[in-house]
């Protein structure tokens, strides 16, 4: 089902729109279990009554978190709604009971010992993960201009879903950033 005609014109269909690659894999996850669950019925000969069963099964009998089934709904909201412009319209479905699991946070002490075991270079990239609530590509594509040491501010370009948007610079890391600045000169 991986090679199916369907599937690949959803996928670049999805491109065409300028989906990002992750959102693309997961929906198309759902969408084949979606097709799946229906013993692979296509997808245009089934509706909104077919979404809720399945969405229905995903809380009942798979015990998915609520994310989990937020996901695969937006999934089929996509395939439905933009691929195949075939409205769901309301879709009154079990939701999911499983609560959100919580993140696991690493203490200050913990953030330390990490750091200390790095070089500089690193440190600066980890602080700034950690203090300024970067993403991995989001830090390692900032340029010397994205910095706003005057404001105390990053500017992120091309962030999750391709939007850009302002982050805080932790004021601890401006001499080590200006530092590293001005070694990269001298090279």
């Amino acid at each position: 089902m991986s090679n199916s005609p369907f599937l690949n014109s959803i996928r670049t269909d999805m491109r065409q729109k300028g989906y990002a690659l992750k959102t693309e894999k997961t929906y198309l996850h759902w969408i084949k279990r979606f097709i799946l669950f229906h013993k692979k019925r296509h997808p245009q000969t089934m509706g909104s009554e077919e979404v809720r069963l399945f969405l229905s099964s995903l809380a009942n009998s798979r015990h998915v978190a609520i994310n989990t089934q937020k996901i695969a709904l937006n999934a089929l909201a996509f395939l439905y709604n933009r691929f195949l412009q075939q409205p769901l319209g309301d879709i009154d479905y079990i939701p999911a009971s499983k609560p959100r699991r919580l993140p696991s946070v690493i203490s200050a002490n913990e953030v330390q010992r990490i750091l200390q075991v790095m070089d500089t270079r690193n440190q600066v990239i980890f602080a700034l993960l950690y203090g300024a609530g970067l993403r991995i590509n989001e830090c390692l594509r900032l340029r010397v201009k994205d910095f706003d040491f005057d404001n105390g501010c990053i500017t992120v370009h091309d962030g999750k879903g391709g939007k850009s948007r302002n982050s805080l610079l932790p004021t601890r890391l401006i001499p080590a950033i200006e530092g590293s600045r001005t070694k990269s000169r001298h090279r």
